[in-house]
């Protein structure tokens, strides 16, 4: 049965938050020259996830409305920033976030746009963002044979993961016009990487959807190849994980 994409992270959370990357410095220093971000700045952190972005921007002073249906990834991220009063965890989604009109100053949606319905949560964004916000778009895009081990990692996903090449988000930054249409956007990339020794690096497999699950046939025999490709491609003990660093950034008309 195909997964929702509102909880095919359910059983995923605690990898997800911890192996998933962060961003790089280039991207908020990009928000601020180009967006006007500053500490003041309302954000709606569109499919927030357990909140890797928003910490980003609590941390920094800014009022976060983290967006998320998933209710695993929701709870997550209320636990994990609560220290942070002002960020507030909110159920629900892209297509209908349930904030006023008008009333945000900027809208992210980080490894998350390729989830949603393109015409609906466009149509919402415009209703939700203040006159001359901006919608910000960003996936780290991870790198598929730039080295032999990316190679053998991407064979892996390709040979043994479930629906792997459907819903692998890289297609969807091909679309990207499509949802800020007519609105003209523009883009940068910036390089990001993480280094793993293999309980990193089993936790970060684990944590993409279309790894099967634990009792699943092709579950222990993936690890199984995991293992064998780390052990042929580590140095010192880790492996590279390289991304490009994706950002899009428009104001929806």
């Amino acid at each position: 049965m195909a997964q929702s994409s509102t909880t095919r992270f359910a059983d995923r959370v605690e990898n997800y938050a911890k192996y998933r990357p962060g961003y790089p410095p280039e991207l908020f220093a990009l928000l601020k020259n180009e967006c006007g971000l500053f500490r003041h700045t309302y954000i709606a952190d569109v499919g927030c996830g357990t909140g890797i972005l928003a910490r980003y921007f609590a941390e920094a002073g800014n009022i976060v409305l983290g967006i998320e249906p998933n209710k695993e990834m929701r709870e997550y991220a209320a636990r994990d920033l609560a220290k942070f009063k002002t960020f507030t965890a909110v159920d629900a989604t892209a297509e209908a976030t349930t904030l006023p009109d008008t009333s945000v100053d900027m809208i992210t949606a980080a490894q998350a746009a390729h989830w949603f319905d393109f015409a609906k949560a466009r149509a919402e964004f415009v209703r939700i963002l203040k006159p001359g916000g901006w919608v910000v778009l960003i996936w780290n895009e991870r790198e598929l044979d730039s080295t032999p081990f990316l190679r053998e990692y991407e064979s892996l996903l390709l040979s043994l993961g479930t629906d792997y090449e459907k819903v692998r988000h890289e297609r969807t930054t091909d679309r990207v016009d499509e949802f800020f249409a007519p609105s003209k956007f523009r883009s940068a990339v910036f390089p990001n990487h993480q280094l793993f020794d293999f309980e990193g690096l089993r936790g970060r497999l684990l944590s993409s959807s279309y790894t099967p699950p634990a009792g699943d046939a092709k579950h222990e025999p993936m690890l199984e190849e995991l293992r064998r490709i780390f052990d042929a491609h580590a140095v010192n003990g880790r492996v590279s994980f390289d991304y490009q660093t994706r950002v899009y950034w428009s104001q929806l008309r």
